[in-house]
């Protein structure tokens, strides 16, 4: 990849032959990516779902949460809590709808920041009539709230979410269906995100990756995975843009 860095805080790397604006459509990441929580709201909807649902208590130290599923967290909480598997799959739909409810029933309470350069990579991508779409590790209806509640919402016409995808590269592909479903069988699709496992599956559909260092993954660590562009903050991808041909 070839790298170029206007300064310190500025590091972008674009593979030679990738233009990073010039794809059919987009799947962009929610957490680390397009927005940071500042609050506990999603986090604890976790162990109230399950408590409400079946009286077990669960807790989500020593369980790795950035780019997971929130399915997958889900099951490797409730297994960490000795809940028996009977039990998980036999309320599995109560407990996402009991964690779906409560961040409903707190939405006012969350406290969300758009990260740089979100809504004018989004603007610009739009001007050049990129279908924009969400990939998330949040069950939808909570990714949508977020999406809502930063104001992000008129930009993105669909989503993939974890409500039936515990596996983020089957995620990743579900996604990528639904978008050339809607800009046609040969629409080439990037995605958007911020972890190592965003590039892993994108990498593992054959999907060009742009990867923005605003999570808690640096850009070296990021870049070393060899993503098709790697960028310390989504605006500094606006000094490189090209447009359509």
């Amino acid at each position: 990849m070839l790298t170029t860095s206007q300064n310190p805080e500025a590091r972008i790397a674009i593979a030679p032959d990738f233009v990073w604006d010039g794809q059919d459509a987009y799947l962009f990441d929610i957490d680390g990516t397009l927005l940071r929580s500042r609050d506990r709201v999603h986090f604890d909807s976790f162990a109230v779902g399950v408590e409400r649902v079946t009286g077990f208590e669960i807790a989500l130290s020593g369980i790795l949460v950035h780019g997971n599923t929130d399915t997958a967290i889900l099951r490797e909480a409730c297994k960490h809590a000795g809940i028996p598997d009977k039990v998980l799959e036999d309320r599995l739909d109560a407990i996402l709808d009991a964690m779906r409810n409560r961040v409903a029933e707190q939405r006012s309470e969350l406290d969300l920041t758009v990260m740089p350069g979100v809504e004018d990579v989004l603007r610009h991508l739009a001007q050049n009539d990129a279908l924009l779409g969400v990939a998330s590790g949040n069950l939808e209806a909570i990714g949508w709230i977020k999406i809502e509640e930063a104001g992000l919402r008129e930009w993105f016409r669909f989503g993939g979410f974890s409500d039936h995808f515990p596996i983020r590269r089957e995620l990743i592909a579900h996604a990528a269906e639904k978008a050339r479903e809607m800009s046609g069988s040969d629409a080439t699709v990037c995605v958007v995100g911020d972890t190592p496992r965003d590039i892993e599956a994108a990498h593992s559909n054959a999907l060009p990756v742009i990867a923005v260092a605003t999570g808690r993954s640096s850009f070296d660590e990021l870049l070393a995975l060899q993503p098709e562009a790697c960028v310390s903050a989504l605006d500094h991808l606006l000094a490189t843009a090209k447009g359509r041909p």
